[in-house]
């Protein structure tokens, strides 16, 4: 019989934890849905809470999670950028995925016969034309999938919900309509994290480095540590501030640049940012993710 500390039983468990990835949500989440597009082969691991989906990788329950970080119709996830930092987690790579809301509901009910619809609130609101065409009373749930669990389990024909495909397939529901979203460019950014870094290096094409600072309390602070970035040629793609420690006076700045920290340019900002700031602290470096020469491409 092997005991605990049997390094072959620690080698299965190191390769059963690599073939999960943790997402914030019920099944059939779009976290989960960006699971399933980006990492096919892996078991994706349901949590109630981020800081639950951040503890199953720091925990060694699942090697990667797949966290959600901003939106372009309802802008950026609150509580990430808090949780980031306080993790020990490395960014290794960005997911854009597509949202495609549907109007769900029970087989056999008819798009007439429906009363209510529940989901997200974010997801009734980037649903606001349907609703009122139908004429539907909205009901705010803690997310898509839940909601779409709660009216499979009800059976109800006068209810609906506002979820993914894979929230349909998941609970045995009927897509009522396809793609009901406001906006055709609803769109959401995911960061993938990991307990160990993994660093593309400079020459594996377009790059992003992901990065926190912490601006001295002075005056001109942010210009100064900014400034490094304009006279050395590199595009910052982010920047978001927030305040921490309960103080009006402390602000940490979540940011995002193109390049690797080993080009010079980037190379030199940085330096010049670590003198002028309180702290520096890399969050992760990894490819860029197509969908951004896409969009630039889209836009010309």
């Amino acid at each position: 019989m092997s005991s605990s500390t049997d390094p072959t039983d620690s080698a299965d468990r190191a390769r059963d934890r690599a073939t999960v990835i943790a997402f914030q949500g019920a099944p059939g989440a779009y976290s989960e849905a960006a699971c399933v597009a980006r990492y096919p082969a892996m078991t994706s691991l349901p949590c109630k809470t981020f800081s639950d989906t951040f503890a199953a990788v720091a925990g060694g329950r699942a090697g990667l999670a797949m966290i959600p970080i901003e939106n372009s119709a309802a802008g950026r996830v609150a509580d990430i950028h808090q949780l980031l930092p306080e993790s020990d987690l490395h960014i290794i790579a960005e997911h854009f995925e597509r949202v495609r809301h549907n109007l769900l509901a029970c087989p056999g009910a008819a798009p007439t016969g429906l009363e209510t619809v529940h989901s997200h609130v974010h997801a009734l609101s980037q649903c606001r034309k349907l609703i009122d065409r139908l004429g539907l009373l909205p009901v705010v749930r803690v997310d898509t999938a839940g909601a779409a669990a709660e009216v499979a389990a009800a059976g109800d024909p006068t209810r609906a919900a506002i979820a993914s495909r894979l929230a349909a397939e998941t609970y045995g529901l009927e897509i009522v309509e396809a793609g009901i979203e406001d906006e055709s460019h609803n769109t959401t950014r995911f960061v993938v994290l990991s307990r160990d870094p993994l660093d593309p290096g400079p020459d594996a094409g377009p790059v992003i480095t992901s990065f926190m600072f912490e601006c001295r309390n002075v005056p001109a602070a942010l210009y100064k540590c900014l400034g490094g970035f304009a006279t050395n040629g590199v595009n910052m793609t982010k920047l978001e501030s927030y305040m921490v420690g309960g103080t009006f006076s402390a602000t940490v700045f979540f940011a995002e640049v193109e390049g690797h920290p080993s080009d010079m340019g980037l190379g030199r900002a940085l330096a010049e940012l670590d003198y002028f700031s309180r702290e520096v602290r890399i969050m992760g470096v990894y490819p860029a993710d197509p969908y951004r020469r896409e969009e630039v491409a889209n836009r010309r």
